[in-house]
């Protein structure tokens, strides 16, 4: 169930990243997007765990932000993965800035509607702590 939940905010992430911003170019429909935050997830599965041990000292000399600069590679090998397998997102030119913007977006939404169905389900209220 949890992973329906994830694969669903990260449709809903994605969707509003390709709305929002002009240059993510997406010809498809929703099920294409659907699609997509499948693929979005694998990779973030399959590679996010090894880019944060590579570049560990690089997130704690930058306190953290340099997980943005893994967020933006991530989106790209999704669409690039997702470019390989039939569904058609493109990251327009200027390529790593339309990437970031994209990747803070769908970091941004996920983030906030993670939130939003954590505290809906029941699972109480999250403190600013994790604890």
């Amino acid at each position: 169930m949890k992973f329906i939940i994830r694969w669903g905010i990260n449709a809903v992430a994605l969707w509003a990243a390709i709305a929002i911003l002009p240059g993510l170019v997406y010809a498809g429909n929703w099920v294409g997007v659907v699609m997509l935050a499948l693929v979005f997830g694998l990779v973030n599965a399959l590679l996010r765990p090894l880019l944060e041990l590579l570049t560990c000292p690089l997130i704690i000399l930058t306190l953290g932000l340099f997980t943005l600069v893994i967020n933006t590679l991530l989106l790209a090998v999704t669409a690039w993965v997702g470019n390989m397998v039939g569904i058609s997102l493109t990251i327009a030119d200027p390529f790593w800035w339309n990437s970031f913007l994209g990747a803070l977006i769908v970091s941004a939404i996920s983030l906030l509607l993670g939130l939003i169905l954590l505290v809906v389900i029941g699972e109480g209220h999250p403190s600013p702590a994790g604890f």
